[in-house]
């Protein structure tokens, strides 16, 4: 299918219009001239060096660069980075501890853990954590254009009558619009990293019919 894949052997995921996807070690020096970057740490430790400060890096952490920022890691650290080509003014750059952020709550019983987001300054894109549980979600699309990286977890992407499985490693790219399902195939939580322009909520999804699908929280008793 070709809305998922595993990496190829340069560490390169999805190159499409928005955005570039790549996952790998992040020490050394960077400087992307033309795009924004976020960036989520995998695994290891290091040392983050940006806009003058000094940031310690471990799993779980979620960093975002605007373009022309430079920065370099020292260290092992290891993580998903997303270029985000062509992106909206912004400045700076945002450090955040995914452990640390409260839960919002989706469709079917997910929830997410937001990262860089236009509100500590990414104004092109949402990043975040999603946590499904198991099972399968109804037939949906979102308006916004995405790409996943599965972090833990098996699972099945269903587009169109075609599968995929997924697994820790798989990454999916969602173009705006494309009506599909991200089943939890396994007995425990599936935690998948998303990045999906324009920014907004991950919770906005809309049934194949065009209506929108309201988290159960919200819904009439």
């Amino acid at each position: 299918m070709k809305y998922a894949m595993d990496a190829r052997s340069d560490g390169t995921f999805f190159e499409v219009e928005q955005f570039t996807q790549r996952v790998g070690p992040l020490a050394g020096d960077h400087h992307e001239v033309a795009a924004d970057e976020v960036i989520y740490v995998l695994g290891g430790t290091g040392r983050l060096t940006v806009g003058g400060e000094a940031h310690e890096l471990r799993p779980d952490v979620a960093i975002f660069v605007s373009r022309g920022l430079p920065w370099s890691v020292e260290g092992a650290a290891r993580g998903v980075s997303v270029l985000i080509h062509e992106p909206e003014p912004s400045t700076g750059h945002a450090v955040l501890d995914l452990n640390a952020v409260d839960t919002g709550t989706a469709t079917a019983g997910r929830q997410f853990l937001l990262g860089a987001t236009p509100e500590v300054g990414c104004a092109s894109v949402t990043q975040f954590v999603g946590l499904v549980p198991p099972g399968r979600a109804p037939d949906h699309f979102h308006t916004y254009d995405e790409v996943i990286y599965v972090l833990q977890g098996e699972g099945v992407l269903e587009i169109g009558g075609e599968q995929a499985p997924l697994h820790a490693g798989s990454c999916v790219h969602l173009p705006a619009r494309l009506v599909h399902c991200l089943a939890n195939t396994g007995d425990s939580e599936l935690r998948l990293l998303g990045v999906f322009r324009p920014a907004g909520s991950p919770a906005e999804a809309y049934y194949p019919d065009g209506t929108l699908a309201v988290p159960p929280t919200n819904k009439e008793s």
